[in-house]
């Protein structure tokens, strides 16, 4: 199992992405689904811009927590290096712990002033589709890397473990962003357990009220134990933030700078 999961981990990681990307973007070309963009490509355009700078952050932070987290396992610093734990529940037991983290992070995103001036750059997107995925500041992507190394020193999570999070993770987030209508019986099924994507499309409503909910990445549970889960409304949303509702608020120039101008949340 150790070799299988490490074989996923060497993976042409940026290469799969794309490919999903590509896969989901084609898929939402033959679907008649409300709110797509009036230009796709020049909304794919400043998203790819965004995961073009991104790349460069990427490799930093991924630098950063193998270093960080090769470290702490070296001096056996965690919760989950203080007993004998069997490899296959220590991955379970991790990933589990990597996104209980995660939650709560984002949770404090939405909070703090001055982290939503990074995140809002991802909650800026008036027409959500797979290129969502890129839109992001990298300084958000080094924030989200710290509070990682974070949960790795307390519940001592090692390097496959964070991979294999990823891993799961990544095509997560992508099928979470896509304008693609998914059947119902996925919120009914999956949905009592994992985050399907109406449940974050939610998130991604202008209305605050919805903003404000379903912060969890893979883990739905999260957000149902500490009373933040929403239901998908029956009206259709509108998505994005009101502050970035003009059109040139929606360019890469404009995003990348947008931390830097005070806007009312």
């Amino acid at each position: 199992m150790e070799q299988f999961i490490q074989k996923l981990i060497a993976l042409p990681f940026n290469y799969i992405i794309i490919a999903l990307i590509a896969f989901f973007y084609i898929i939402e070309n033959f679907q008649t689904t409300a709110n797509k963009a009036t230009n796709r490509l020049d909304h794919l355009f400043n998203n790819v811009l965004c995961y073009l700078l991104l790349i460069g952050a990427s490799y930093c932070v991924a630098l950063l927590q193998v270093y960080s987290v090769n470290w702490i396992n070296s001096h056996y610093i965690g919760l989950l290096n203080q007993f004998n734990i069997p490899f296959g529940a220590k991955i379970v037991l991790g990933v589990f712990c990597i996104d209980f983290t995660l939650y709560w992070s984002h949770r404090l995103s939405h909070r703090s002033a001055l982290l939503w001036r990074l995140h809002r750059v991802h909650h800026s997107d008036t027409h959500l589709d797979a290129s969502t995925y890129f839109r992001h500041h990298p300084l958000d992507v080094f924030v989200g890397a710290t509070w990682v190394i974070v949960a790795t020193a307390v519940f001592g999570i090692d390097t496959i473990t964070l991979g294999f999070y990823y891993i799961i993770l990544t095509p997560c987030m992508i099928a979470q962003h896509t304008n693609v209508s998914f059947p119902k019986a996925i919120d009914s099924i999956l949905g009592k357990l994992i985050v399907t994507p109406n449940f974050h499309k939610l998130h991604h409503a202008q209305e605050q009220f919805y903003t404000d909910s379903n912060f969890a990445d893979i883990f739905i549970i999260w957000d149902r134990m500490f009373g933040t889960y929403k239901a998908y409304p029956p009206q259709p949303i509108v998505y994005g933030l009101k502050e970035f509702d003009e059109e040139k608020k929606q360019t890469f120039w404009f995003l990348m700078k947008s931390p830097f101008i005070k806007f009312d949340k």
